[in-house]
């Protein structure tokens, strides 16, 4: 690619880059003369990836060499070719209008005439066929395509038949494009087959085409036509939405994709081309990166969005780009307002490592601060929030648990602020603190010890008070963070962002803290497995699963539900027992740890205690559901639930009788979340039963299910509530943000010593985890000289 005075050189013609630039009239690359061919679909295409699945309409789907033939280049790739027709048919199917420019006559035919050649062959040449392999003939390219266009067609028309779709061929050549009437026969032609629900099928005449360069198949290679420019200039022509063009790169890299410093990149800009490096060309087909870059360059400007991606994997790519999913290389005109999503991970790394470096007393000063900045900004955090609140009242979206979630109160602040100075007072020794010390041999000493994670991505939903907890949970164990809020809470979110940035400033870069701000869709940012080391979702329990089924090679660390019992045994002081359920389930409905099942001993249920907690739940406004054994056993019973495993993060509930305890511990097991389970009881055998058997994150004896809480466990706040069964579970605090690494000190050792005859032997022994500088072994002594100096001997 060539650049002169800021212009993309593409076959002699130039392709002005620049940002809000665009030609007002444009004409065909292939077209070095013709001045008579205007464009009318000028403009910038589709914005951003995540409008493609609303956007992209039409689509044409350009099919390289690389894609159609085998990897051993003897024909056409039925497998690949089966999956691109079955995503090309559904999308076809569900309403869009899907066009092929495809690639692959040359070497369908090329396959089908040495077929023909070794049938030729006498008896003798067949018993060799390795003496065929080394000489055999050249073949016409054009002869081959003449054998291959037909045969391709008919293998696509076999194949979109069973989806009950038709195809048709299109052959076209370059003078096609150069006459006007050629070009608008064509244009009709095709938009007639599109209004009959027919797929365009469109391949260069190779027949009939100039003649190609020098066939390389002696080297192994098969000569057939690149499609770049071709199918660039019919998605224009025919004003497509879309241009995904598939070959076996997986999209542009940032340097050639065999270093390891190269990263894909998601979204190219036609002015970043200076910063590309160009390797070779793919394994067939004449084309190579740089001429889908001009050619996807050129389409863009004239309104075609395009994206480059790897059609030779066993994902579905086409049906996921077309979903707006992070796939291949992303073509667009618009310049993002911040950095990417990578680029805000990248510093996140980095500032985590810089937090690391600081003392416990440093990344304390920090949350302080923050701690201080809430009280102090109190009314503009109110102000931003309130623009949320309305925004949320005005468009009737979010139901009544999320708009609870979203509200910033001055007590809300004021606890935040307490539950950071808890967190900033509890970041001492927690970093590099020993938790295993072994003496494997003399001299040679293992320890285990406490390290960050890395970084984190938090996405969370409707609440604006989880960033500041995050963050100081993530500040406080060095962790860099990227967040994704919910735009119900834009405005909340951006004011204490701002805030997290400004406390950050005081020792490391803002960015150790990003909120990610860009059209990135969830489902992209749980790709990002290079660059985040763990998940942590908090919202709605939909939200959750969804996270936890997508996320490939991240781990995910959270709940999908919040199904949270209380059961009542015979033996419970049962005006303890009915304040205990009115505070589980009133105090604060919508959160993940209030009380959604009532379980009560079958000898409490025809007594008159039932009847005084139906009484204070009513009072409170509480809807009652009464489960399948309850409706047994009482005549007279709240309506029926219709499932017993429901989360309904409001002021319901419902009410299961059981027969003992044992049967309790089922119940909570088949139909509970293992989020956090209560017996009421004053026995205490019975308690102790309970609190074993339960194989939950959290189970209490005789208190509330809401003290399931960082806060209140004196966390000073909580990442989340896992009820996995990973190293952290229940309300994760700062020691569930940190895993370990082992340090092995030695004086030279190899494991040479410690073989047959060799001069060590292996001794295992527990140290106390107090650690002692210089620990004298058997062989050694210290010696203090007096003047500060220690020696070692």
């Amino acid at each position: 690619m060539r650049v002169v005075n800021g212009n993309y050189f593409v076959r002699n013609f130039p392709l002005r880059c620049s940002k809000l630039w665009y030609h007002k009239r444009s004409y065909s690359m292939l077209d070095r003369g013709n001045t008579s061919l205007q464009y009318s679909n000028t403009g910038r295409g589709i914005a951003f990836r995540s409008e493609l699945k609303r956007k992209a309409k039409r689509v044409v789907v350009k099919l390289g060499s690389a894609v159609i033939t085998r990897d051993d280049e003897c024909g056409v790739a039925l497998g690949r070719l089966a999956s691109i027709v079955e995503q090309v048919s559904e999308l076809q199917n569900a309403g869009r209008q899907m066009l092929l420019v495809t690639s692959g006559a040359v070497a369908f035919g090329k396959q089908k005439l040495r077929h023909e050649i070794l049938l030729s062959q006498s008896v003798r040449q067949t018993l060799k066929p390795q003496d065929f392999l080394k000489s055999r003939p050249y073949i016409e390219p054009r002869a081959c395509a003449a054998v291959g266009q037909g045969g391709l067609l008919s293998l696509y028309e076999a194949m979109f038949q069973q989806y009950g779709l038709t195809c048709g061929q299109v052959l076209v050549t370059k003078q096609d494009v150069h006459n006007k009437y050629s070009l608008d026969n064509l244009r009709s032609t095709v938009e007639e087959l599109i209004s009959m629900n027919c797929i365009p099928i469109i391949n260069e005449n190779d027949v009939v085409a100039s003649p190609p360069d020098l066939d390389l198949d002696l080297a192994g290679v098969i000569s057939v036509k690149d499609n770049d420019t071709l199918s660039s200039l019919l998605s224009v022509e025919l004003k497509a939405d879309l241009l995904l063009m598939l070959s076996d790169v997986q999209g542009i890299y940032s340097g050639p994709p065999d270093v390891p410093e190269s990263r894909l990149l998601d979204t190219f800009r036609p002015t970043d081309v200076s910063n590309i490096e160009f390797g070779d060309k793919s394994r067939v087909g004449r084309g190579g990166m740089e001429s889908k870059v001009k050619a996807a360059a050129w389409a863009l400007e004239r309104g075609t969005s395009v994206v480059i991606a790897n059609g030779t994997s066993s994902d579905y790519v086409i049906r996921q780009v077309v979903d707006g999913r992070k796939v291949g290389t992303f073509f667009t005109m618009v310049e993002e307002t911040g950095p990417s999503v990578e680029n805000q991970a990248a510093g996140a790394r980095k500032g985590g490592r810089a937090l690391q470096s600081l003392t416990a007393d440093q990344r304390g000063r920090i949350i302080y601060k923050l701690a201080d900045l809430l009280i102090e900004r109190k009314d503009q955090i109110l102000d931003a929030n309130s623009k949320d609140l309305e925004d949320a009242r005005f468009q009737g979206q979010l139901t009544a648990p999320m708009m609870a979630r979203l509200l910033l109160t001055p007590s809300k602040l004021e606890g935040l602020a307490q539950g950071l100075r808890q967190i900033a007072d509890s970041s001492h020794n927690i970093l590099g603190r020993v938790i295993k010390r072994t003496k494997i041999a003399n001299g040679l000493e293992l320890k285990q010890e406490t390290v960050p994670i890395g970084v984190l991505l938090v996405i969370f939903e409707s609440r604006p008070d989880a960033l500041v907890q995050v963050a100081a949970l993530a500040i406080s164990t060095a962790n860099g963070l990227l967040l994704k809020g919910g735009k119900e809470a834009y405005h909340s979110n951006k004011c204490l962002h701002s805030l997290v940035e400004e406390a950050l400033a005081i020792y490391v870069p803002p960015e150790t803290v990003s909120l990610v701000s860009t059209r990135e869709d969830v489902n992209d940012l749980l790709q990002l497995d290079k660059y985040v080391d763990l998940i942590i979702p908090r919202g709605s329990s939909e939200m959750i699963e969804r996270i936890q089924s997508e996320s490939k090679g991240i781990p995910v660390l959270g709940h999908a539900e919040g199904i949270c019992h209380v059961y009542i045994d015979k033996d419970a002081d049962l005006e303890m027992a009915t304040n205990i359920v009115v505070d589980s389930k009133c105090d604060y409905p919508a959160a993940c740890n209030a009380m959604e099942t009532l379980l009560v001993h079958r000898d409490l249920i025809r007594s008159s205690f039932l009847d005084r907690l139906l009484k204070a739940l009513r009072e409170k406004g509480v809807i009652v559901h009464a489960g399948p054994n309850l409706v047994k056993t009482l005549p007279l019973t709240p309506a029926a639930a219709k499932s017993m495993k429901k989360e309904y993060s409001g002021l319901e509930c419902a009410i299961e009788v059981v027969r003992n305890t044992e049967e309790a511990i089922e119940h909570i097991h088949q139909f509970g979340s293992s989020h956090t389970d209560v017996i009421v009881t004053d026995n205490r055998e019975t308690a102790e039963h309970f609190l074993t058997a339960v194989d939950s994150a959290c189970v209490f004896h005789n208190s509330s299910t809401r003290f399931s809480d960082g806060y209140r466990f004196g966390l000073g706040a909580e990442v989340g509530i896992s009820t996995g069964r990973i190293h952290a579970r229940g309300p994760v605090g700062v020691e569930g943000l940190l895993t370990t690494r082992w340090v092995l000190t030695g004086q030279g050792h190899t494991v040479a010593d410690f073989a047959d005859g060799g001069s060590l032997k292996y001794l295992h022994e527990a140290l106390p985890l107090e650690e002692v500088p210089w620990e004298s072994s058997d062989e050694e002594s210290i010696e203090d000289t007096g003047d500060g100096e220690v020696i070692q001997k």
